[in-house]
């Protein structure tokens, strides 16, 4: 078997997409997922761009030990630097640097020529070597570059110290048979043995996936891929769909990754709670569809056999097959057991709170399913330091569509409390709260979700909120999706008291003004 290398470009290229940018906690807490995942490489951001991006960064660089941190830097020594700094903490840094190489690129985008981007590339991987002893470099839209000028600039970027080459399809313009061929033509590029091949392929054409499976079996050993296959305009290759297809068809592929696929479904789950983007239902791999059947025909089939419709077992890749049936008498070692079987290793406090907030659902709620405990993770264990805390809730009334609310929000044991009305529950929540804290919070982005399915069905609501010019997401999930938005709220206002606490370098959390 030949061993090929996942590189997960899940927080970097990833996050560029619309709508999914993520906070630093939020991406070590998908590192680490990625970390138990056992991709090889987690490109973990793009330090030049922010120091929020460099500091996330540099946290995954000197917390996550077990795989390679790579990050991103543009040809110019400023960044290379500063990409630098940022990872020299890891135990395998890796220095990724890129410059295009297509004619459209260089001459409408870059304005050099081929001769000054060659000597570019040249000079950005012999400073990235200098620092590091793993340097990527990658020759942007490489899919629509001139295949001999190409070559000449990947043999250049060898002898200048690179340990990886990536070939990206970045606009996903390539067909199969097409990338396949132009990873096979730098077989006999000078150095070439000596280096990995990579693939980025993009999905404009929803050919990222067929890319990548072309480009190993003409050569590459790595390929650069996100969960749930997210990144620019239609996203990067799928980490899942590319994984299980060189899993499912090893023995003609007679190729291999160290994935754990048993941690697929779960990363999605966590990328998907995150961001509150969900996946697609009938998404390969992870989607919730992914291994149902409806069909008269298949159903029968699967009952008497699963491979009759199953290529892969729902096991195989960490999807539940059975629902739990918890209630309010099951004791803290059910529970714990349960949550190993659906692969989460919690500790003695995140047990003990995860239990508390199951004995509360339990007494609203039967049956608990395996999404509510999963729910419990993902959302309540998230630990915000609480300023506002929610404490009592009240719809007053509504009436063509005009509602009325009264909260209790509770900071350092007082209780303040005020009413608002707005054009629905979730208006005047965020009326009622601005108006008992005195904060102006605009609510940019909301969205909400069942997390099961029954009348009593847990919702999740995601905000994405811009208090003053500092954007950022609040998550809370509930049996009642009102109370789950005041949740959501108060989480978004209690990260900004965090946030701005740190940037005074006080002890307390901030102060807004409607609360002394």
């Amino acid at each position: 078997m030949r061993p090929i290398a996942i590189f997960d470009t899940t927080l970097r290229d990833g996050e560029q997409a619309p709508g999914f940018s993520m906070s630093v906690e939020d991406k070590l807490r998908l590192a680490r997922q990625l970390e138990r995942l056992r991709v090889d490489v987690v490109e973990a951001g793009f330090p030049i761009a922010s120091d929020g991006d460099f500091e996330a960064v540099r946290r995954i660089a000197n917390e996550v030990r077990e795989v390679s941190i790579a990050a991103l830097a543009r040809t110019s020594p400023g960044d290379i630097r500063r990409c630098w700094e940022a990872l020299e903490g890891a135990t395998r840094p890796r220095i990724h640097t890129f410059l295009a190489t297509s004619d459209i690129h260089l001459r409408h985008k870059l304005l050099k020529s081929r001769a000054k981007a060659l000597d570019t590339v040249v000079e950005a991987v012999e400073l990235a070597r200098s620092l590091c002893d793993d340097v990527e470099f990658s020759a942007e839209d490489a899919g629509r570059s001139d295949p001999e000028y190409l070559r000449t600039v990947v043999a250049a970027a060898i002898e200048a110290g690179a340990t990886v080459v990536n070939i990206p399809d970045t606009v996903g313009y390539c067909l199969p048979a097409e990338y396949g061929a132009l990873i096979a033509s730098l077989g006999d590029v000078e150095g070439i043995e000596d280096v990995t091949i990579s693939t980025h392929c993009h999905d404009d054409l929803g050919l990222a996936v067929a890319n990548s499976l072309a480009g190993v079996l003409n050569g590459a050993r790595q390929v650069e891929c996100a969960v749930n296959g997210i990144g620019e305009r239609a996203g990067n290759a799928s980490l899942e769909e590319v994984v299980m297809a060189l899993q499912v068809r090893s023995a003609e592929l007679e190729m291999e990754t160290g994935v754990n696929t048993r941690e697929l479904y779960r990363t999605s789950q966590l990328l998907s709670s995150v961001t509150g983007m969900d996946v697609q239902p009938n998404k390969a791999i992870v989607g919730k569809n992914a291994f149902a059947h409806e069909a008269g025909i298949h159903q029968d089939g699967v009952l008497k056999h699963a491979a009759t419709y199953e290529i892969m077992t729902p096991e195989s890749v960490g999807v539940p097959q059975s629902r739990l049936v918890l209630g309010k008498h099951s004791g803290r070692h059910a529970l714990a057991a349960r949550y190993r079987e659906l692969g989460y290793q919690l500790s003695e406090a995140d047990l003990a709170r995860a239990y508390t907030l199951f004995t509360k659902l339990a007494d609203r709620k039967q049956p608990i399913y395996d999404d509510d405990l999963r729910s419990i993770v993902n959302v309540g264990l998230t630990v915000v330091p609480t300023t506002f805390a929610l404490k009592q809730f009240r719809l007053v009334g509504q009436s063509d569509a005009v509602c009325a609310v009264t909260l209790g929000v509770e900071k350092g044991g007082a209780l303040y409390t005020g009413s608002a009305t707005g054009d629905g529950p979730v208006d005047a929540i965020v009326r009622a709260v601005n108006q008992i804290v005195a904060a102006n919070g605009r609510v940019l982005e909301y969205s909400a979700k069942s997390v099961t399915r029954e009348s009593d069905a847990v919702g999740e609501v995601f905000m994405r909120v811009d208090f003053d010019g500092m954007i950022v997401v609040g998550r809370a999930a509930s049996t009642d999706l009102n109370i789950a938005a005041a949740r959501s709220y108060l989480d978004a206002m209690n990260k900004v008291a965090r946030l701005v606490s740190r940037e005074c370098s006080k002890a307390a959390a901030v102060e807004f003004p409607g609360i002394s």
